[in-house]
């Protein structure tokens, strides 16, 4: 059974989180004007059936950004209402695992198995171009984060970073990665990724050794961060940063596991957990305000056209 891009969930879907809604996102300034204004706001978003979601990504503006990983579409909801179109139509063999919005409207998108980066118009839907970074076969291009003048990609199925030029100019860099970087088959490695507080390196979550890596943008050298609190974030998918505060989605446990890194992203300590009786097996988080928005992926669940999915706004 194909799935309709265009058939939208219902209006009660869409605002089911609404009634209840009370949490103060602080969008803009951070005033209380702002905070009060933003209270009402649903903490709940239907997908289209079928959608598969993974990715999620929000800008400057109050739009999340979903990928899907059935055919590479983009959903885009207005945080302040639900509502929520496709935006971007993918196509047969694509996928949309992790994204991230640049400040110009464009977006960055893994293309998971498909081994590529594709650039699409956020305001258009357009795509603009496709990065061929892997073969096809054997690879998983998993997540995306921005830094400087590239856009970088994890291979969860190859020990190597992939930076893509912002912009028009520029070759693709290829960064393997060394030192503390033991790299296991056959199961998901590297997938989620940010930028270091010092904008000097990246973090990357290895999900089934449940490591936290920093890794050098000049030299490909991986240094294990130590963790304080908790042995491990198995299953560690999408990664959030805010300053020195590092958000890990572990997909599978149902929790974000919050820790504060040290100056050099050497050491990072428990704070807490946050967990959501509507967690069913996150994915990925963006943050907008005092909130962090996930998708559930449902990993656990069958994955059919006609499997319902869900978005849901949690306070950070």
């Amino acid at each position: 059974m194909t799935r309709n891009h265009h058939s939208r969930p219902s209006r009660r879907a869409l605002l089911g989180g609404a009634a209840g809604a009370a949490l103060a996102v602080a969008a803009g300034s951070g005033s209380a004007g702002a905070a009060a204004a933003t209270a009402v706001w649903p903490t709940r978003f239907a997908l289209p059936d079928g959608w598969l979601p993974e990715g999620i990504t929000i800008g400057r503006r109050p739009y999340a950004y979903m990928g899907s990983r059935a055919d590479g579409a983009v959903y885009r909801t207005d945080l302040r209402t639900g509502e929520g179109r496709v935006v971007h139509e993918g196509g047969p063999g694509l996928a949309a695992i992790g994204l991230k919005l640049d400040h110009d409207g464009l977006l960055y998108v893994a293309g998971g198995g498909g081994g590529t980066a594709r650039i699409v118009d956020a305001r258009t839907g357009g795509l603009l171009r496709t990065h061929q970074l892997t073969e096809s076969a054997g690879h998983f291009i998993n997540d995306a984060v921005l830094l400087g003048d590239r856009a970088w990609f994890t291979d969860s199925y190859g020990p190597v970073l992939y930076g893509v030029p912002r912009g028009r100019r520029g070759d693709v860099r290829t960064l393997p990665l060394t030192g503390d970087w033991e790299q296991t088959p056959d199961v998901i490695n590297a997938n989620g990724l940010v930028s270091t507080p010092d904008g000097r390196g990246l973090i990357v979550v290895r999900m089934a050794a449940g490591e936290l890596y920093r890794v050098s943008l000049r030299t490909g050298r991986a240094s294990r961060i130590r963790l304080v609190g908790a042995d491990d974030v198995v299953n560690g998918d999408g990664l959030v940063r805010v300053g020195r505060t590092l958000y890990v989605v572990q997909n599978r446990n149902n929790l974000v596991s919050v820790w504060d890194l040290d100056a050099r992203a050497g050491r990072a300590t428990l704070r807490r957990t946050i967990t959501d009786p509507r967690f069913d097996v996150p994915a990925t988080a963006a943050r907008f305000g005092d909130r962090l928005y996930l998708v559930n992926a449902r990993f656990t669940s069958p994955q059919t056209p006609e499997t319902t999915f869900t978005a849901v706004a949690v306070r950070r």
